[in-house]
């Protein structure tokens, strides 16, 4: 049997946790938009790969993440393709900071969190992706500055993700302290806390690494748009 993290977008939405935000059309299926545009196939077959089309994309794009190369589907054409560093942590994340004030975000912080991750960029977000899971943020003057949170959750398992900071608040170590809280969080609840890097990015790499992240395979992510 391969490894939950081997289909992640598939083990989060038949997973207990997330099956309500799975959107079926045939053998294809995907998050509810404005949740995320991951999308997979249970059984990655050319015929079933051509339901993907078919799904409902007002984004105007559908996003897989899959151990194995996946053929492009008839009817789309691929936008981005690119190797992706899957990494797990088991122990509570190595920082020791507790000067760094890290506050719970919630749906009245739901437009500054989107503007912040418009502005920077940290992967796929969208007006509900704040519902995915629990959010932490730093603010400075009242401005959200920095945040991250929570993604896919295959049973047993919690992406970290949006973790993004202004750019004029760098180098103060935010990130980490939010990874932190997040990761404490998903530790407590007896999940193990992954998430995904471009391998080539240095400077996440070793933010990661320096926190405890082990890397444990390289995955494909794909994105695919209708041609």
């Amino acid at each position: 049997m391969s490894h939950p993290l081997d289909r992640p977008v598939l083990s989060a939405l038949c997973g207990a946790r997330q099956a309500s935000l799975a959107i079926t059309t045939g053998a294809a299926m995907r998050f509810s938009p404005g949740y995320a545009t991951f999308a997979v196939c249970p059984d990655p077959v050319p015929q079933a790969l051509d339901d993907l089309v078919r799904l409902d994309m007002p984004e105007g794009l559908l996003i897989t993440v899959e151990a194995q190369d996946m053929a492009v589907p008839q009817g789309m054409v691929v936008t981005k393709d690119a190797i992706l560093a899957q990494m797990v942590l088991t122990a509570p994340a190595r920082f020791s900071r507790t000067d760094i004030a890290v506050e719970p975000l919630g749906e009245a912080d739901s437009a500054d969190m989107l503007a912040l991750a418009t502005l920077t960029e940290p992967g796929p977000f969208y007006d509900k992706t704040h519902r995915l899971g629990d959010f932490v943020g730093v603010r400075h003057g009242g401005r959200l500055v920095a945040m991250a949170g929570e993604r896919m959750k295959p049973d047993g398992f919690t992406e970290v993700s949006g973790v993004c900071v202004h750019p004029d608040a760098r180098g103060r170590g935010y990130a980490g302290a939010m990874i932190k809280a997040v990761t404490d969080r998903i530790l407590s609840r007896g999940e193990r806390a992954f998430l995904h890097s471009y391998p080539d990015n240095a400077g996440a790499m070793a933010l990661y690494h320096g926190l405890g992240f082990v890397e444990r395979a390289r995955v494909n992510m794909r994105v695919l748009a209708k041609g």
